[in-house]
């Protein structure tokens, strides 16, 4: 069995602006600095034998500040990229509720096969998340962290909350996309 820890990507500069980022590529804050420092100090003690990221720069910058805390090069998965919101990338929410009020609000009503933007629909990113994580995990060799966006996790938990560089325990992969309890580690600045 192998354990899942689920790690949102510290803030990036688009999050501290409210634009959404899809599959744009903007890199993090110093507050999400902080946050992805923090988030290693959680992991810290749980047993992690791999390290996985997103290859988006936001992902990427979190998980290589955790691999340095835990002495693990990061590897990175296209396959753990956010979902693509196409043409909804780096618009604010206002501007995307003034141009396409319908497609947001079925986005909103939690539709699986609205493509937001043009992009990616939430059952496509769900299948991609869960091939990645069924190939890190038949390779982890021990509890997995996986660097990701809210989402990917929002695609395999939809009821999930995770602010930016929280740390949350999915619990085994089997389980994974069943419901349940997490144990959820909301890393304090």
């Amino acid at each position: 069995m192998v354990d899942i820890w689920f790690v949102r990507h510290g803030e990036s500069l688009w999050n501290a602006e409210g634009r959404w980022q899809g599959q744009g590529d903007p890199p993090l804050s110093e507050q999400g600095r902080r946050q992805a420092l923090a988030a290693a100090e959680a992991l810290a003690g749980c047993g992690i034998a791999l390290l996985a990221a997103s290859d988006l720069s936001r992902a990427r910058t979190t998980a290589e500040l955790i691999g340095a805390r835990l002495g693990l090069v990061p590897r990175y998965e296209p396959g753990l990229r956010e979902l693509d919101v196409g043409r909804w990338s780096g618009l604010l929410h206002a501007e995307i509720e003034s141009r396409w009020p319908a497609e947001l609000a079925r986005f909103r009503a939690g539709d699986l096969e609205l493509a937001p933007g043009g992009g990616e629909s939430r059952l496509a990113l769900r299948a991609r998340a869960q091939r990645a994580l069924a190939q890190l995990g038949a390779e982890a060799g021990g509890a997995l962290a996986v660097v990701s966006h809210l989402g990917l996790l929002r695609a395999l938990r939809p009821d999930a909350e995770l602010e930016p560089g929280a740390v949350l325990r999915l619990g085994p992969l089997a389980e994974l996309g069943a419901t349940g309890q997490t144990d959820a580690r909301q890393v304090p600045l």
